[in-house]
């Protein structure tokens, strides 16, 4: 309820319209003040996580406001991206690959990519053009061979994008997707059955998803989702250093670093949930993924090229 303070008895009271919109500008003005200390806060933040990156944050992106939120299903979005010449954006395109779907301005991708050189390459799927082409700046302005960006609609391009590369693919991610509250825009969701097998047809045995929310209803419709596939399995089966809660979602992230979403939603108090899905179909080599580290080991480096070829 709005408190408001007491007239002064020298003061004649102001009609009630004026008094409304008085109070409406004060609240107004009040919340704007707090939305801007917290953005700054937790741009501070982001920024002091991804300090080694050393990023330029004068990059020109224009007078148009990016959007949190777009449209999967707009007629812009539908047509499937074009499949690249991997030989020109990987320095080596044999390398295991990493994809993350929605990757937004790109950091996590390039603190990743920048601890594992030679070892991985990694591609970020984003919807939001205009971010794109930033991260694309950034890649190019730190020198890094093994990461490359596209905007593409993942729903759409996903297969072809990952079926065209001649490496194995041993993880994919999806880190908080736009949540699409309203039931008659679930179908708008990244996350949709199509998808799904998309990526469990290519991910090579031992490989994993790995999937997080700060929505409940979100990172229960994602977990659902794989929960589904036979071949998928909870990480914490196969490794125990993975540690979950009662109901199965991990204790934290064994990423190694957060993303920038759970920096801005922890600012906010809210709760994150995670889960790692590794696929359980039988496997030539054995692949481990160290908690916290972000660190695979092959046991067997040859097997990934057998694989492949079979």
């Amino acid at each position: 309820m709005l408190r408001l303070s007491p007239f002064l008895a020298s003061s004649p009271p102001p009609s009630s319209s004026s008094l409304s919109f008085s109070a409406n500008c004060h609240v107004s003005s009040s919340a704007q003040s707090t939305l801007q200390q917290a953005h700054q806060r937790s741009s501070e933040m982001v920024a002091l996580e991804y300090a080694d990156l050393n990023l330029s944050y004068n990059l020109d992106m224009g007078h148009l406001r990016i959007r949190q939120h777009v449209n999967p299903l707009s007629a812009s979005f539908s047509v499937p991206a074009q499949v690249p010449d991997w030989n020109h954006v990987f320095a080596d395109p044999m390398l295991p690959l990493m994809v993350d779907i929605g990757c937004g301005s790109g950091r996590f991708l390039m603190w990743l990519a920048k601890r594992t050189p030679k070892k991985r390459n990694f591609l970020g799927l984003e919807i939001r053009e205009r971010i794109v082409k930033r991260a694309e700046t950034w890649a190019k302005d730190l020198a890094l061979n093994n990461i490359h960006f596209m905007f593409a609609n993942a729903t759409i391009s996903f297969k072809q994008l990952v079926e065209s590369y001649p490496g194995p693919l041993v993880l994919v991610s999806i880190l908080c997707p736009d949540p699409h509250f309203k039931k008659r825009h679930h179908k708008r969701r990244v996350l949709q059955k199509p998808l799904v097998g998309a990526i469990v047809d290519n991910l090579m045995p031992g490989g994993q998803v790995f999937v997080q929310s700060d929505v409940l209803q979100v990172a229960l419709d994602m977990r659902n989702q794989f929960d589904e596939v036979e071949a998928l399995k909870h990480i914490d089966v196969s490794n125990p250093a993975m540690l979950c809660d009662s109901e199965g979602w991990l204790l934290s992230n064994p990423m190694g670093i957060r993303t920038e979403r759970e920096i801005h939603a922890e600012l906010e108090g809210s709760m994150f949930f995670y889960m790692f899905n590794y696929n359980s179909k039988p496997h030539i080599f054995l692949l481990e993924c160290l908690p916290m580290n972000f660190s695979w080991r092959f046991l067997d480096d040859n097997s990934i090229n057998v694989y492949k070829s079979n």
